[in-house]
């Protein structure tokens, strides 16, 4: 059975090393899904569940003919499977849908009760934390500010969070909570001078196994991932864009960050950090180089507020909502969409993109005019030899961390990861 099936491996690293496995928990199955095929040995029947789960993700709901069609399982063998995941509450039966001819099919869909996962964003300014049941529905958020994170506050705040978070779940859904996803910016003592913190506040990561002290005191499976792969992730997983397979996402946080989706999965790269825009070169004042992370920030407006007697904490406080230093806001949006641009321009001339998805911690009508900006600035390059990729909004927001985390338990126990093969790579 999936509830119980899975034996779970820890390792060490906390926040100073990449995931332990470079697939886990990132993959969203889309319509490339349907190319998988199920198999009827007995065996491989926690595969073929996480098979038939994974389809009923993506479609919303299937009958059991669908299933049977798309998976290529005996109709005994799927019968058996549907029934498993039905009395483990996982899955469950819709109305019946007569047609003109035949039984009537009955359609399945995801229990939104089946299962539930914790997500920790843990950011240069605040950290947020978030209860969402199977469909990625959140249940609880919790939020905290601060000038910088350190170990024992963040672990503070899981601590307390994560028990009363349980403790308002109805006693039957406890034993249902799969894990804790941790979305993470990797090496947070190395940016020290651009988040204007304490060196010897930030070096307490370098030997902190975040990964580790959370497990102890959560007592359930923990997981890691770079913060913008995580954002990455929640974009592909609960966005609505459906159907794209092939994007750069580029999320503006603290600092600017990204993913990369190919063939409808993250690519994390050889070490998890594929798509790490921040130390992109571009542009600077008068032409000189800089990082990308210096334009394309929240934390340039942050210290444009702050040169100019601005109080800056409504950027951390209140990311769904921004007043009362529009005339600095707009200024900074060109700031960013010239950076922006010139990193579009750059990916697409090294992976042919058909789309980029601009999200952020930041209010709807501000992301919509960063969009805006950005695409006017792309127009004034020399395109010639590039097919320019369209530039979306993203439709996650500033949860898009905390979501992206949760869906790493999500996957690792009950999805299927695109890419992994049977019988090896």
């Amino acid at each position: 059975m999936l509830r119980n099936g899975r034996a779970w491996q820890r390792t060490s690293g906390g926040n100073r090393q990449v995931p332990r496995d470079p697939h886990t928990g990132v993959d969203r199955p889309g319509p490339a899904i349907q190319s998988l095929r199920g198999s009827n040995q007995s065996g491989l029947r926690a595969y073929n569940q996480r098979l038939v789960l994974s389809l009923v993700y993506a479609h919303g709901n299937l009958t059991k003919t669908d299933i049977a069609r798309m998976t290529g399982l005996s109709a005994q063998t799927g019968s058996v499977i549907m029934r498993e995941l039905e009395a483990e509450d996982l899955i469950v039966k819709g109305e019946p849908v007569r047609g003109k001819v035949g039984q009537p099919s009955v359609p399945l869909s995801i229990n939104p009760d089946g299962a539930f996962f914790l997500g920790l964003k843990v950011g240069r300014r605040s950290a947020e934390l978030i209860l969402v049941n199977f469909l990625g529905q959140p249940r609880a958020t919790l939020r905290k500010s601060y000038p910088w994170p350190t170990p024992p506050l963040i672990i503070d705040f899981v601590r307390d969070g994560v028990a009363g978070m349980l403790s308002a779940l109805p006693a039957k859904f406890r034993d249902r909570v799969a894990g804790l996803g941790i979305a993470t910016p990797f090496e947070l003592w190395n940016w020290t001078e651009q988040a204007d913190a304490p060196r010897q506040e930030m070096d307490q990561w370098r030997g902190c196994d975040l990964r580790a002290e959370l497990a102890q005191i959560c007592d359930m499976p923990v997981y890691l991932q770079n913060d913008a792969t995580a954002a990455c992730a929640a974009e592909l997983v609960f966005g609505k864009h459906p159907g794209l397979s092939d994007y750069l996402y580029l999320y503006i946080g603290t600092f600017v960050g990204g993913g990369v989706v190919l063939n409808g999965s993250i690519y994390s790269g050889r070490t998890g950090n594929a798509g790490a825009l921040g130390p992109l070169p571009v542009a600077g004042p008068g032409g000189k180089p800089v990082q990308l992370l210096d334009r394309a920030s929240i934390m340039l407006l942050e210290r444009m507020l702050k040169s100019a007697g601005r109080d800056p904490s409504p950027l951390w406080n209140s990311p769904d909502h921004w007043e009362g230093f529009e005339d600095l806001a707009e200024e900074w949006i060109g700031i960013v969409a010239r950076g922006l641009a010139q990193a579009i321009v750059s990916a697409a001339a090294i992976i042919d993109f058909e789309h980029v998805i601009i999200d952020g911690g930041l209010p709807v009508d501000v992301r919509a005019k960063i969009v805006g900006a950005t695409r006017q600035e792309v127009s004034h390059y020399d395109l010639r030899g590039l097919e320019v990729p369209s530039i979306l909004p993203g439709t996650v927001g500033h949860l898009a961390r905390a979501l992206g985390a949760a869906s790493l338990p999500l996957f690792d126990k009950y999805l299927i990861d695109r890419n992994a093969r049977l019988g090896g790579a």
